[in-house]
């Protein structure tokens, strides 16, 4: 993995624990541009903006697509600390960004917040819906598997 791989995953779990510390779920994501400068980062909000679709990835994507031109969203790199969910992955596809890097897998999160088997979950990977647009986007992930579910430790319990 690129040091600013790394270094940008790790920002993106900080952004988790800042989320958490501000009394939402602990999810962070940032875009950087094409010579890995940070552009723009945004944490979970959805209990605080008392809002379901306030997650880090989303906010992300408003704040880009308020900022930033096409060609800009086309060449950024997003940067998460989960891998985005079927919500996010649609709003990651139609701002244009092509490419994604996630820490932790959903299926690594669920595990670790003990997902009630009788509860509904959308499990839907991020892959499979980038790859039912006309679109590429890249995914690389998941990464830092430590690092990235310590900001879970006892949130879910």
């Amino acid at each position: 993995m690129a040091d600013h791989t790394r270094t940008h995953l790790l920002a993106a779990i900080e952004l988790a624990a800042r989320a958490r510390e501000h009394g939402n779920h602990p999810f962070g994501a940032l875009l950087t541009d094409p010579a890995h400068n940070v552009l723009l980062t945004a944490e979970n909000t959805v209990l605080t903006d008392r809002d379901v679709t306030a997650h880090a990835e989303t906010n992300l994507i408003r704040q880009a697509s308020r900022t930033l031109s096409p060609a800009q969203l086309t060449e950024a790199v997003l940067y998460t600390s989960t891998e985005p969910c079927a919500m996010c992955a649609g709003a990651i596809y139609w701002s244009g960004i092509r490419r994604v890097v996630y820490a932790l897998a959903a299926t690594e999160l669920n595990v670790l917040a003990e997902a009630d088997p009788e509860e509904p979950v959308l499990d839907l990977p991020c892959r499979q819906v980038f790859a039912a647009g006309g679109n590429t986007v890249e995914v690389s992930g998941p990464h830092l598997f430590e690092e990235a579910s310590a900001v879970h430790a006892g949130y879910w319990g």
